[in-house]
């Protein structure tokens, strides 16, 4: 069963403080997951989206809500996550150097504000996104990683990236991911999601050597890209033959598939939007 994502002409102009909205803020956000409990609110929980309504309540001077365009894990760090939020006639008119300072002052150090943009009253940062990209790095060998400490998994043996590369082939398509998400989260929701692009390569970033596994979706199931990494590393290490990764597609079953990697190495990339629904704010 496909995901059903409500197309504009389904969605109803939200409301801010019960008068419906005359446009959308969207923040162009970045965040080092280390010291967050993933990006949704959660009670008692240092979350991404916790200090941002906590600062975009003070700046808008009333209680705000954010949709954003895809929630991250624990530890999971992010790029350019975007996130909406239904603004009114009067905040249109807020000058965007200054509404952005204020944000910046208001947010702590491992939140970046990365860009601020303008959507109709309809934009949705969830909803209006076309794809999403991921990046896992993955630091090998026995020396440890230095500048990618804090945002690769460090794997102390070798891997074959032609092999990886190989097995990652089968799971560009639309498919079904049940064995690639966490089995809890599948029950009773539909699993098939439309990858474009899984990519297994050699990179050097700030003068050391990793290896990327990077995915473009249309959307992705919980755990899906860190299970999809640890997935391939099974293969890379030589455990398993990149054929075995076309059988854990066919499974459906979470046990067929390979460990999930740790968080650390995942990092949201960025989102793709239709031409014309977002403009910078000015």
């Amino acid at each position: 069963m496909p995901i059903h994502r409500p197309s504009r002409t389904e969605r109803e102009v939200p409301l801010v403080e019960g008068v419906p909205a005359s446009g959308t803020l969207v923040l162009c956000v970045g965040y080092r997951g280390a010291d967050f409990a993933g990006f949704a609110e959660q009670p008692a929980m240092r979350t991404v989206a916790g200090e941002l309504r906590r600062a975009l309540s003070t700046v808008l001077r009333r209680d705000v809500e954010l949709v954003c365009a895809g929630r991250t894990d624990s530890g999971v760090h992010a790029l350019s996550q975007y996130v909406s939020i239904p603004v009114s006639e009067g905040e249109l008119n807020l000058a965007g150097r200054t509404l952005s300072r204020s944000i910046v002052a208001l947010t702590p150090d491992d939140i970046s504000i990365r860009g601020l943009y303008r959507g109709d009253a309809l934009f949705s940062a969830r909803f209006d996104a076309t794809s999403r990209s991921y990046r896992y790095r993955i630091a090998t060998g026995d020396a440890r990683p230095v500048l990618a400490w804090d945002h690769a998994w460090w794997y102390r043996g070798d891997l074959d990236v032609d092999d990886m590369q190989a097995g990652a082939t089968c799971l560009v398509g639309e498919h079904d991911f049940k064995s690639f998400c966490k089995a809890t989260s599948a029950e009773g929701k539909p699993t098939s999601r439309y990858l474009e692009r899984v990519k297994v390569s050699r990179v050097v970033e700030a003068g050391e050597p990793l290896v990327a596994i990077d995915v473009t979706g249309n959307a992705f199931l919980h755990n899906m890209v860190r299970t999809i990494a640890g997935t391939l590393v099974e293969v890379g290490r030589g455990h398993r033959a990149p054929s075995w990764v076309e059988k854990v597609l066919a499974a459906q079953d979470r046990a067929a598939a390979g460990p999930c990697a740790p968080a650390q190495g995942l990092t949201f990339v960025g989102v793709e939007y239709p031409d014309g629904l977002l403009a910078p704010w000015a």
